[in-house]
């Protein structure tokens, strides 16, 4: 193609994606291909990347998504309107709003939707569904060119910055066309699979259905009928009839919602003859493509239109014929709703009823919200599952959690009233059920735990947010292994150096202090092992002052870090040594440990040590000083830092699989070398085992490795490591492997 502008449906195929975007690409595909699809035509990316060159936009916002905390939604959303902006506030050249208007006039001026075209989008590897905005019932010249800025505008929404980041895409690279089509006034419309997105059968035909338009099926709004049809001989299968209450329909260039008759809210949303009708589509449609596609339709006046086509990108989930697990729970059934995303996942609950509230998702939370939109996906992908009242195994909420690999149970219709924040559930996506409780995973089976089951090789976990020590505190943990000095200094917000300055010496104390106290109060007398701060020094710049204080370095991860910080500017570290004598001596809570991180030398060790003692923080029954083992040069030389006088030491997988292969997991580069399983890396992770039983230390293990390989934690159970510590979603699975391989051990004596 040219590097036109306007195009129209039957000027362009899915070869022209980055031109088009996904979208465009397929609606002109189908289009020439025969089908029947709405008029209309597609501003292509060129004219998006002319206005973004014509107002010098492209180096501003390659500096704001510079300044992006992708972990930070207030950041995203800062970031996000900014960028907006700019784009709203940049003039369009008349010379194209001449040719859009042009083009809409040969429309027929009617009635439009203005649908985002992103060029990474609808791809086989990631559907960035609903990531980019669409307008209905666009009517008039002045409208639609508002639209369009609007439409270019949203490929910076906080959501879709945030989707780019994580699937790696170009932020100024990435494009977007715009999709003009005559709106269709639909009686019924709906989704179809050609493939079942949960058992990934190629023989069945999923369509679910409503009644008027089809904004609210997306969204999950409403449980839609769902149907199931033989690909081969169109026969119904099966037939899931659900109540609806309203419909939404046009109101002149609006939508509005229709309260429906129980007559109209029960019946059947389609014929079976439009149902076998809508199955052949889906059919023809896969056949043209030569793969399962995920196909939005809309009828009209009995007649079917495809409004959308895309290649189902979740079909790696379960391999086809492959014996999907049956959960067999000791546990109680107390919710059911329809099956949306396989797998069995458990975490305790989160009720989240706005995207406002997605903040308060934790990692390895289940997510229970009414239904879930594209805001949600930040809260989505820390998700160990998700729940919701309504939608069906077409809704956003489905689609996502396929993408993302984690059990979804929708169209429950009373989980955020049911289930309690806090208390542990399971959900089996595959069957649609939800139970008390947790399970855990041993090879390929799924069993309930007992909320009281006991091993020898101790279950710690990894805390930083003070308002989660109580509810973690009251699950089967033995106590806290690493507790992150960072979260809580970040909350004080500002650089600790600067409070001293500024003589705000007592409050950082005392803020650290009641956070520290709230971790010991929930656990005790179980352990609360408190790493101190390992601030790498670009983060350390993000506080407030802090750029006063840090240097820059090329390489943070190798620097001004740990151990060598705390001799060379002792400050700091001091203020953390004041707020643990104060917790264990004014508050009496004896069970606050110490654990020191990146030592690169004995040496350093050594003069750590002087200056714990100087707090009167000396080794007993009730204060153990331990070491963490991140750098080659404590494996090599651990019977030397343990002759200097340590209690204990935790392997911290992450950085010393990153020092021992050099390699960088958060590099796209080179992140694929990162493998905690490699040899190398498993025989320092030995050594250090071996070392410490040898010298009569304690070890454990804290890093992600643990949650990540049950073959590594049988090893680590089989080498007698005194303890694991994981992220709070994997306690209750790491208590049962723990448990199963100690009983294997047991049996094999």
């Amino acid at each position: 193609m040219s590097a036109q502008h306007i195009v129209w449906f039957n000027q362009i195929d899915k070869e022209d994606v980055s031109l088009v975007g996904g979208k465009g690409a397929n609606l002109g595909e189908i289009t020439k291909a025969g089908f029947n699809v709405p008029e209309g035509f597609v501003l292509s990316s060129h004219a998006y990347y002319d206005f973004i060159r014509e107002n010098n936009l492209a180096i501003k916002i390659k500096h704001l998504i510079s300044s992006t905390n992708f972990d930070n939604q207030s950041s995203l959303n800062q970031v996000s309107k900014h960028i907006k902006d700019l784009i709203f506030k940049g003039k369009m050249s008349k010379e194209l709003i001449d040719e859009i208007l042009t083009a809409y006039q040969k429309l027929g001026e009617p009635l439009v939707a203005v649908r985002s075209s992103a060029t990474a989008e609808d791809l086989a590897n990631a559907s960035f569904a609903g990531q980019q905005e669409s307008f209905l019932n666009v009517k008039g010249d002045a409208v639609l060119i508002e639209k369009i800025k609007e439409g270019w505008a949203s490929l910076f929404g906080a959501r879709a910055i945030f989707y780019r980041h994580q699937q790696k895409f170009d932020h100024v690279k990435t494009g977007i066309a715009l999709v003009i089509q005559k709106m269709i006034e639909s009686e019924q419309s709906g989704v179809m699979f050609t493939i079942d997105p949960i058992t990934n059968d190629k023989n069945t035909v999923i369509i679910e259905a409503v009644l008027g338009l089809g904004e609210m099926i997306v969204q999950g709004e409403v449980n839609p009928d769902h149907y199931e049809v033989d690909k081969n001989d169109l026969t119904i299968k099966n037939k899931k009839i659900s109540h609806q209450d309203h419909l939404l329909q046009k109101s002149g260039t609006s939508n509005k919602k229709v309260k429906l008759s129980k007559k109209m809210a029960d019946k059947q949303k389609i014929s079976d003859a439009l149902i076998k009708g809508l199955a052949l589509v889906g059919r023809k449609i896969e056949k043209h493509y030569y793969f399962p596609q995920d196909i939005e339709w809309a009828i009209e006046k009995g007649n079917i239109y495809i409004v959308q086509t895309r290649a189902v990108t979740t079909t790696h989930g379960v391999k086809q014929n492959e014996k999907i697990v049956e959960h067999i729970p000791t546990s109680k059934l107390i919710l059911k709703g329809g099956p949306a995303s396989p797998g069995i996942s458990s975490g305790p609950v989160r009720i989240v009823l706005s995207a406002k509230e997605i903040g308060k998702v934790m990692p390895g939370d289940v997510l229970v919200a009414p239904q879930t939109n594209p805001d949600y996906v930040p809260a989505m992908k820390k998700a160990s599952a998700i729940v919701t009242d309504s939608g069906g195994t077409t809704s956003h909420a489905a689609i996502i959690s396929r993408e993302l690999g984690i059990p979804a149970v929708v169209g429950t219709h009373e989980a955020t009233h049911k289930l309690k924040n806090g208390n542990v559930i399971t959900v089996d996506g595959t069957k649609g059920e939800i139970y008390d409780g947790g399970y855990a995973t041993i090879g390929s089976a799924k069993v309930t735990v007992q909320s009281d089951l006991k091993t020898a090789t101790k279950v710690y976990v990894n805390l930083a947010e003070p308002e989660l020590a109580d509810r973690n505190a009251k699950r089967n943990v033995d106590g806290i292994g690493l507790l992150r000095a960072e979260f809580m200094m970040a909350g004080i917000g500002t650089h600790p150096k600067k409070m001293i300055k500024d003589g705000k010496k007592q409050e950082f104390i005392e803020k650290l202090a009641d956070d520290l106290a709230k971790f010991c109060s929930a656990f005790t007398p179980r352990p609360v092992v408190y790493r101190a701060s390992d601030f790498k020094t670009n983060e350390y710049r993000n506080l407030v002052g802090g750029r006063d204080y840090e240097p820059l370095e090329p390489n943070p991860m190798l620097g001004y870090r740990g151990a060598f910080r705390y001799i060379h500017d002792p400050e700091v570290f001091k203020l953390e040594l004041e707020a643990i004598h104060r917790v264990r001596e004014k508050l009496g809570y004896k069970n606050l440990w110490l654990m020191i991180p990146f030592v690169r030398t004995v040496d350093e060790l050594v003069k750590v040590k002087k200056i714990i003692t100087e707090f009167g923080l000396h080794r007993s029954e009730t204060f153990k000083l331990w070491m963490m083992v991140e750098i080659p040069s404590n494996v090599i030389m651990l019977d030397k830092f343990i002759e200097v006088g340590i209690d204990g030491v935790s392997i911290g997988s992450n950085d010393l699989t990153m020092l021992v292969l050099g390699t960088d997991r958060d590099n796209f580069e080179v992140a694929h070398e990162f493998d905690e399983m490699n040899p190398a890396t498993l025989w320092a992770f030995e050594q250090t085992i071996r070392t410490a039983h040898k010298y009569g230390v304690t070890t454990s293990m804290c890093g992600q490795a643990v949650s990540t390989y049950p073959e590594l934690v049988k090893k680590l159970v089989e080498l007698g490591t005194t303890s694991v510590s994981v992220s709070p979603d994997a306690i209750e699975n790491t208590r049962k492997l723990v448990a199963h391989f100690e009983n294997e051990l047991l049996n094999k004596k």
